[in-house]
């Protein structure tokens, strides 16, 4: 059996990675769909679609993931009526899809996929909008990131991209808000 599971991962973290582990303890493979793939450099989507299969797969890696996982950048179309047939055609197909966006969930369903929702791990914490704070703050974050996410954001200059995305925004007389 093979699930979908999809996110915009802004960045990946621990919490994502404990519904990774929870998915491949019922299926076979997983379908880790990176939504919005083509957002980047903005405070809410400050990753490119590559960073963030990078910072998902260096983290399975690390962490000895052994399950069989596909890790598929997927485009927004803007268009609700159709993006499960997008969705399909961007991925190998799947049985089971796990979301808790009530979008995702209602369009799937409509389609007559078998939805489930995966816990929620400390959500008040592994948050990508609460850990994107905490970076621009100079607040204490990397305990929120697993180890191969914290590389690539490093990699990446991420936590200046982030300071300097609000510094541009300010600039030109819009408020930065997480």
């Amino acid at each position: 059996m093979r699930a979908l599971t999809i996110g915009r991962y802004q960045p990946f973290h621990k919490g994502h990675m404990n519904v990774i582990w929870e998915i491949s303890d019922v299926v076979d493979e997983i379908v880790i769909g990176i939504g919005s793939a083509q957002i980047s450099h903005e405070l809410d989507n400050p990753f490119t679609a590559g960073e963030r299969v990078a910072m998902i797969r260096r983290t399975l890696e690390l962490n000895g993931f052994k399950g069989m996982s596909y890790i598929i950048p997927i485009e927004d179309i803007q268009r609700n009526s159709i993006w499960t047939s997008h969705l399909e055609s961007m991925t190998p197909p799947f049985d089971i899809v796990y979301s808790n966006n009530p979008l995702v969930v209602r369009l799937c369903k409509e389609e007559g996929y078998e939805v489930r929702h995966p816990p929620l791990f400390k959500r008040d914490e592994y948050s990508g909008t609460e850990i994107r704070r905490r970076m621009i703050e100079d607040e204490r974050w990397t305990h929120l990131v697993p180890e191969g996410t914290l590389e690539v954001i490093d990699e990446v200059d991420g936590v200046q991209r982030l300071k300097d995305i609000v510094r541009e925004e300010d600039s030109y007389g819009r408020k930065a808000e997480l």
